[in-house]
């Protein structure tokens, strides 16, 4: 392959992948997408939408997936760091409710494919990061689902430091644990 390394995961599907980096006194160059490499690398999926995102330091976007129309995505970091994590919502897994996490930065230059049927989201660890991600659908603003970032079920281990609250939105403030999300892709209140 050579244009790209691919880790495997604990959870089947997640994908970490190191593109290779051609640098020398001026810069560096990389492919950051090139579909026959990650065809070859078992992601042979047609990508629709891009999306690029700012965050401040102390930010912590998500757990979010689509409901009807899940999307899988191609996810990395353009500037600052981030801890990414993925949680597995496939009904019939046997890490259905497992989380995967993983440091992306503009430094490391790694990305994170994240399937369908995953919840995900981000905590911002430097200053200020730009996050970019490729998805296999659009995005339907009336299908969205989330999950709290801090449900206990879950267990994601966030590396906030200790006596900082994380800068949520008022929509992520609101979502529900695992234990109401139902296997039909539904989050029901309770």
């Amino acid at each position: 392959m050579g244009k790209i390394t691919v880790e495997t995961c604990d959870i089947e599907g997640l994908k970490v992948i190191t593109p290779a980096v051609f640098g020398d006194d001026r810069g560096y160059f990389m492919e950051t997408y090139h579909y026959e490499a990650y065809k070859e690398a078992g992601i042979p999926m047609e990508f629709v939408q891009d999306n690029q995102s700012s965050s401040r330091g102390g930010v912590l976007r998500g757990l979010h997936f689509q409901i009807r129309f899940p999307q899988d995505k191609l996810v990395r970091v353009l500037s600052g760091e981030v801890f990414d994590v993925a949680v597995d919502l496939r009904p019939d897994s046997a890490t259905f409710g497992k989380w995967f996490g993983v440091v992306l930065s503009a430094e490391n230059k790694k990305q994170f494919f994240v399937p369908k049927n995953f919840a995900h989201g981000f905590f911002v660890l430097s200053d200020y990061a730009e996050f970019a991600y490729k998805c296999t659908d659009f995005y339907h603003p009336n299908d969205e689902g989330g999950l709290a970032w801090n449900d206990p079920d879950i267990g994601i281990k966030w590396p906030i430091p200790k006596g900082v609250q994380p800068l949520l939105s008022e929509k992520d403030k609101k979502w529900g644990g695992i234990r109401t999300f139902s296997p039909a892709g539904a989050l029901h209140e309770q």
